[in-house]
């Protein structure tokens, strides 16, 4: 082989191990993450998913965990699941988490419990509590309740199940929260627990959709759902989501 053969060979070579190398270097959020991807950017992607509430090894490598842990934070925020991290998605991803890490409740008294508005809909106020309708039976109007009293504290993952009185809910445990402030359930749930929970389909006043990584319902036409807190900065909402990959139910009865 002659020599400029070979050197060019070596300029190759060494081009080809630098690649790995550089992309590893990328910063967080500039370019898109998958299975495979490797890097100071994969792991903290990783650190933003376990501070979401997931399980996760923080070791740089995009794996089948990882993956698994994007889908679910995916689902919780309404991006697109694909288990695919886009340099947007990433950022999105950031700014949630920063908010539910932010530290304290951003308490602000909740509107009285007797106010209701008419008919058979509820409404979010500008604060961001929910108000029943009037038409609602009394166990709806308490779970309404319950929910204002945690709407705007911060997320905790596995927050709701050790105790009631916590210092932050993940998303079962906020949804366990507003039915137990009703006398509906008497210990928390875990996620995928509420999809065999109560009746089967949609309730007439309450709804709750459920799969093993997320859970969330909707009381009297208002949405309660910590994906919801991450942009608004409550729990509450009137934002319709998608309900693909949920499984349906109600407490019975209502």
């Amino acid at each position: 082989m002659s020599r400029p053969t070979a050197f060019t060979c070596l300029i190759v070579l060494a081009s080809a191990l630098a690649a790995p190398a550089a992309a590893s270097a990328a910063p967080y959020g500039t370019r898109t993450l998958a299975v495979g991807s490797h890097g100071a950017d994969v792991k903290k992607l990783q650190r933003h998913l376990g501070a979401a509430g997931h399980s996760v090894a923080r070791d740089g490598e995009f794996g089948p965990r990882t993956r698994r842990a994007l889908r679910a934070t995916e689902r919780e925020l309404e991006l697109s699941v694909d288990g695919v991290a886009t340099a947007r998605e990433q950022r999105a991803i950031r700014r949630a988490v920063k908010v539910y890490g932010a530290g304290g409740a951003a308490y602000v008294k909740p509107p009285p419990p007797e106010k209701v508005v008419p008919g058979a809909s509820g409404s979010v106020t500008e604060d961001g509590f929910a108000v029943p309708p009037a038409s609602a039976p009394q166990a709806v109007k308490d779970v309404i309740a319950a929910g204002n009293v945690i709407a705007k504290t911060p997320y905790k993952w596995g927050g709701g199940h050790g105790r009631w009185d916590d210092s932050g809910y993940d998303c079962s445990g906020s949804v366990s929260y507003a039915l137990h402030g009703a006398g509906l359930l008497e210990a928390s749930l875990v996620s995928g627990d509420f999809a065999a929970w109560g009746s089967p389909g949609r309730g007439h006043w309450i709804t709750i959709y459920a799969n093993r990584d997320h859970v969330y319902m909707v009381v009297a036409g208002m949405r309660f759902d910590t994906s919801a807190r991450s942009r608004t900065g409550s729990r509450w909402t009137i934002e319709e989501r998608a309900s693909d990959g949920f499984a349906i139910v109600h407490p019975r009865g209502l």
